[in-house]
């Protein structure tokens, strides 16, 4: 590892990079829950793959189209409002997630977050309102993106957008899986763009209102609050001790890391032992950020290793690979992560203007 301590921007050049390289590598196995399948499949998954036609775990054929969670698939949210075009390859058993999408490619989580760094981008400072017109405008204009799910609160949220409510106020009440790591995803963007001010409360307060936009959820807010925090400790600090911020924000949240990796480490044990064993591996906050919290203090010196055990221990592997690479890429600075991973992001070349253009902007 570089003993030169990486400077505030190649920090968040390793932060924003990281956010997207997590999720790109883990999309080929997104919500895999069978390990023997994942590896049956794929292998373990070291480098970016496309996925396959057909995915072992994949309940999309029972996803509600017209708003979240299960139910029938006779409503046209899907189809008539988003992801149009797409619909026919809900009602398929087994059919992948991300079906058509290509090695290097992001989720539509990730294009999402990239809307809103566009935005940013454009306006100089965080705008909530600029953002929701950007992401209407996104999600229900034709062959935006090439993504073909889309989690439960982007379906509840142009349910409500349909039926003329509001855009501010579209967020869909909270369900059984309103509060999950995805609800975190976007909100790497709106800590580092008001990191300038030098105010947590300042800082924390947005991270609150971007979240709020999507997600209605107490607990949700609760992990928004540890993640805001420690990306903002992160980054107040010249050589932050990850394992240690890390550890902490996990105890504060009920969860143990320090000892379970002590653990881990004495006997030998395996990540699975832990996310799979320990911790579901599934979407669900209380699980997956501390999931994400344990990998962070586990490989604190090591990017790809981190995002490597994040991919093949499978179930919502992109929404928690987004936020580690963040975290470790906000640790360590963009040196530590490895180069084929940069270059292999299919819009390599646009996201690399997109992140200077905002580090030029906010650092």
């Amino acid at each position: 590892m570089n003993s030169i301590l990486p400077n505030k921007a190649d920090r968040m050049r390793g932060a924003l990079w990281g956010f997207f390289i997590g999720d790109a590598l883990a999309m080929p196995v997104h919500w895999y829950y069978n390990i023997a399948a994942l590896w049956q499949d794929f292998g373990n998954i070291r480098d970016y793959q496309a996925p396959k036609a057909h995915h072992p775990n994949s309940i999309m054929a029972l996803a509600n189209t017209s708003k979240a969670g299960r139910g029938t698939q006779e409503g046209d949210i899907v189809g008539g409002v988003i992801l149009k075009g797409k619909k026919q390859h809900w009602g398929q058993a087994n059919r992948h997630y991300h079906q058509g999408m290509q090695a290097g490619d992001n989720t539509l989580n990730l294009l999402c977050a990239r809307v809103l760094l566009r935005s940013l981008n454009t306006v100089g400072h965080y705008d909530s309102a600029d953002f929701l017109r950007e992401y209407i405008s996104f999600m229900t204009e034709p062959d935006r993106h090439n993504d073909t799910y889309a989690e439960s609160f982007h379906r509840d949220f142009f349910a409500n957008y349909a039926q003329g409510v509001a855009p501010e106020n579209c967020a869909g009440a909270e369900g059984h899986d309103t509060a999950s790591i995805g609800g975190l995803v976007s909100l790497t963007l709106v800590v580092l763009a008001t990191l300038r001010d030098g105010n947590l409360a300042a800082t924390n307060a947005a991270a609150l209102t971007q979240q709020r936009l999507t997600h209605r959820s107490t607990l949700l807010e609760r992990h928004t609050l540890e993640l805001s925090t420690l990306l903002f400790n992160i980054f107040n600090d010249t050589n932050p001790d990850i394992e240690q911020l890390a550890c902490a924000a996990a105890s504060r949240l009920g969860f143990p890391a320090a000892k379970v990796i002590q653990n881990v480490r004495s006997n030998q044990s395996s990540d699975l032992d832990v996310i799979g064993g320990l911790l579901s591996p599934a979407c669900y906050i209380d699980q997956s950020f501390p999931s994400v919290l344990y990998l962070a203090a586990r490989y604190t010196n090591d990017f790809e290793a981190a995002l490597i055990a994040n991919t093949n221990v499978g179930g919502d592997n992109c929404h928690r690979g987004a936020v580690l690479g963040a975290i470790l890429g906000a640790s360590l600075g963009v040196e530590a992560i490895p180069k084929r991973w940069i270059n292999g992001l299919t819009a390599h070349a646009e996201l690399n203007d997109e992140i200077e253009r905002f580090i030029a902007q906010f650092e």
